[in-house]
């Protein structure tokens, strides 16, 4: 029995919604409380122990959950203990941007079973982005020769002002009366969620990452464009609408380059990977002799900025000074958010994390130039260690919450 399949869900009712339904819970229950006995999954579901027992034979015969052992006994016998079998449910973690496409499947321990990445999907045809990720998880599905019915959901994420709750996007394939995660609840027929990519990614640093186990944290997420994801008080802040965090989108300067957004000067166009390559293309031609120059050339003057990083790391000064000046711009940001915010550690991620220390240290010596001394202190500054994955990681963290986590 597949318990996150949306036709199965609404072709039930009466005693086959209600067993239906109290078996997904015990599920849930052994996935987020872990090893469990039926006496408490009795009390938990507020069912009896009979009913409780049955439930449990039929998931394990179904090869959701498995014996655990015996348990420590409270005064009489040792009571029967069930977990989750190891790959008995799988999330699907979709990482969406405007320059790739990454899928991978993990299981419910959060191991990545497997991935894909591909280039960039077209954000103006909304029908064939939907029908390209599906049939490119669906080839993935069947490389692995995972069952479908142990697919418990999808999470995308990607950029745009999200109404993640109503699965909208605003920003990018918006229609007034079909969300876009119904577009692909339609076609995969399991739940779907879909979020902003940075607060995707917010997440997997807060369960995974260098922001497990703070508080308070911010999450900066410096690819083509800059995001902003927050953990206030120990949860990820979203705002009245659950649109805060839109960061990059900041006017600085009043006499700076147009931004995506329509206004001018905004953070973005000057602490980027588009604002890296912008610099970049202004000043390769006075620096014919740099070693970005050839790259330059050779993409037919079109560069990425992991091309400009890897100059630098290669010890090219044009592209070490470039990675400086945004940098520079990017603390400017970041002391503004640690005044207001107070964090106890600010991670950054996404392409430009990659120039590590280059990028680091104008930071930090921008921080001292703008920031008040207690509150930089405060507050430490690091690279995220999960890499590429992150957004993957993130998108799946976003299922087993919706899914399995949340009552």
């Amino acid at each position: 029995m597949n318990y996150w399949d949306t036709d199965i869900i609404s072709s039930l009712n009466g005693l086959e919604l209600k067993t239906f339904l109290n078996k997904k819970q015990i599920i849930r229950c052994l996935y987020r409380l872990g090893i469990m006995s039926s006496s408490d999954i009795s009390t938990i579901l507020n069912i009896s122990a009979p009913k409780s027992n049955a439930y449990i034979q039929e998931l394990i015969d179904e090869g959701y959950i498995e014996f655990k052992g015996k348990g420590d006994s409270i005064g009489g016998r040792k009571p029967s203990t069930y977990g989750l079998k190891k790959n008995s449910v799988y999330v699907i973690g979709i990482d969406l941007g405007r320059k790739f496409l990454r899928i991978a499947i993990f299981n419910e321990e959060m191991e990545k079973v497997n991935d894909l990445q591909l280039p960039a999907v077209s954000f103006t045809d909304r029908k064939n982005l939907v029908n390209t990720v599906y049939e490119n998880t669906k080839q993935q599905i069947q490389n692995t020769k995972i069952s479908l019915d142990n697919i418990i959901g999808i999470g995308i994420n990607m950029p745009g002002l999200i109404d993640s709750d109503n699965g909208i996007n605003y920003t990018y394939l918006y229609e007034e009366t079909s969300p876009l995660s119904l577009a692909f609840e339609k076609i995969f027929k399991r739940p779907v969620f879909i979020e902003n990519d940075t607060k995707a990614r917010t997440l997997a640093e807060m369960r995974f990452g260098a922001a497990k186990g703070h508080e308070n944290a911010l999450v900066l997420q410096v690819d083509w464009g800059l995001g902003l994801g927050m953990i206030l008080n120990g949860k990820l802040y979203k705002g009245n609408s659950g649109f805060a965090g839109e960061f990059g989108h900041m006017p600085i300067n009043p006499a700076g380059e147009l931004c995506n957004c329509g206004k001018i000067g905004c953070i973005e166009t000057m602490a980027s990977g588009q604002a890296l390559v912008s610099l970049a293309q202004v000043s390769l031609e006075r620096n014919p002799n740099s070693k970005l120059y050839a790259k330059y050339l050779a993409n037919q003057n079109q560069l990425m900025p992991s091309e400009i990083i890897e100059t630098a790391l290669e010890g090219d000064q044009l592209s070490i000074t470039l990675i400086n000046t945004v940098g520079e711009a990017l603390g400017q940001g970041i002391a503004y958010l640690i005044q207001i915010l107070n964090p106890e550690i600010v991670v950054l991620g996404g392409v430009m994390a990659q120039a590590g220390d280059y990028l680091i240290l104008p930071i930090e010596q921008t921080l001292y130039k703008y920031c008040l001394p207690k509150l930089r202190e405060d507050s430490k500054i690091v690279i995220s260690p999960l890499g590429n994955d992150i957004g993957m990681i993130g998108s799946a963290v976003v299922v087993l919450e919706r899914i399995l986590e949340n009552n």
